[in-house]
């Protein structure tokens, strides 16, 4: 779904007037509100941009933009199939994100809402409401990444490379549209976990209808195993003196036209191309792992994904895994700069467990923060190998450096 200038424009408008005319001020008499709206609010640059709040902190608007530069050499894309390691040989440079983010909370600070617009391909990404007022049962309803995947849940802006790993086309469920159940439920011993439990349409970014009467059904369970619930980050930027991590367990099923998901909504993976409604069956699961102390991180996923062809009665099993570790190495080697962190990660995946096929990604980036993820500076290099019983053994190496800000 496309919105162009106009729309995004109405909604910082519309954004900006339900914070303000929300005010307690709104009624009294016209002459009372106008000399009364903006005296008690308060501005001021945060960690989440430029924000409005009330005096009585009712009402909160936070609006912030994100650039993303890259340079990429042969190519930016991940190759998957032999064509992709064949045809790879265009240089890149290009504003790979423009992010538009707005959000905050009205009426109460427990009824949160957001929304984030790509402006680049004109693309209305993230809308939702929040109801946040006990810590063990939250509401969520709108469009957003599901919380499925660790790699795929943290922003582009806050990863430790360049992007995510090769796994990432095949598994992630991104954004879906429906209503789900969160919260944290924890005691003063080691009991301390969170959820999620959602139902979605299940036909992925913007689409205005599902195909059949099939709906989408998520879950995740996450133990946070010494107390405290690592969020979706990445890097140990704040030094945890005492460890932290999760361990965590989600699964998807879906009944719809699409073996996939991205930013831009539903699609294919290679071999699926045909699109009926309800053909596909998808139950899938990940397995998930996170880590901080003293400035070395760490996350791990294991994926499960099986494909059921219900109009050609055919089944097809997916898997692949990753492992990631960061450290600021400052904290070891004194005369390591401190705002340079180092970063690794390996993937395998397997599209098809009945072929030997097998494609492994090794990546090493190093992360220059001026001002935290906000402003920093990324630089990678990979290299990819596909091993098939056809073809044998191909590889290729790719050079990546990136600028992310925020404003």
């Amino acid at each position: 779904m496309k919105y162009g200038t106009p729309y995004l424009l109405r909604l910082l408008l519309l954004n900006f007037v339900f914070c303000l005319s929300s005010n307690s001020g709104f009624s009294q008499s016209a002459e009372e509100s106008n000399n009364s709206v903006f005296q008690d609010w308060r501005f001021k640059y945060g960690e989440k941009g430029f924000e409005f709040r009330s005096g009585d902190n009712n009402y909160l608007l936070q609006i912030q933009s994100r650039l993303q530069f890259r340079f990429a050499t042969p190519s930016d894309n991940d190759p998957y199939t032999f064509n992709n390691f064949s045809d790879n040989s265009n240089n890149v440079f290009k504003v790979n994100r423009s992010r538009l983010k707005v959000g905050g909370h009205a009426y109460k600070p427990w009824l949160k809402y957001y929304w984030e617009y790509e402006l680049g391909q004109s693309n209305l990404l993230d809308y939702r409401i929040m109801i946040e007022r006990w810590e063990w049962l939250n509401i969520k309803v709108g469009q957003w990444k599901l919380e499925f995947s660790r790699e795929r849940r943290i922003s582009s802006g806050a990863q430790q490379t360049v992007d995510r790993s090769i796994l990432n086309r095949s598994f992630t469920v991104d954004r879906q549209q429906g209503v789900e159940l969160y919260g944290r439920l924890r005691t003063k011993g080691p009991l301390d976990f969170n959820y999620w439990l959602g139902v979605f349409t299940g036909s992925g970014r913007g689409a205005r209808e599902n195909d059949d009467k099939n709906l989408m059904y998520f879950g995740r369970i996450q133990w946070n195993m010494f107390g405290e619930n690592l969020g979706f980050t990445s890097s140990d930027l704040g030094i945890h003196q005492k460890p932290a991590a999760i361990i965590a367990l989600a699964g998807v099923t879906n009944r719809s036209p699409y073996t996939r998901f991205s930013s831009s909504g539903g699609g294919v993976l290679e071999g699926f191309e045909e699109q009926n409604p309800g053909q596909y069956r998808i139950n899938q699961a990940n397995l998930e792992t996170a880590l901080v102390y003293k400035g070395f991180s760490w996350q791990s996923e294991l994926h499960w994904k099986n494909i059921q062809d219900r109009v050609n009665n055919q089944e097809t099993k997916l898997n692949g895994f990753y492992f990631q570790a960061g450290y600021l190495a400052h904290q070891s080697l004194a005369w390591w700069p401190e705002p340079l962190e180092i970063a690794a990660r390996y993937a395998n995946f397997t599209p098809n467990t009945l072929q030997d096929y097998y494609l492994d990604e090794i990546t090493l980036a190093f992360n220059w923060f001026f001002k935290g993820h906000r402003n920093k500076l990324t630089m990678e290099v990979s290299e990819f190998d596909l091993e098939t019983a056809d073809v044998g053994i191909k590889d290729e190496f790719r050079f990546r450096i990136q600028w992310d800000i925020s404003i």
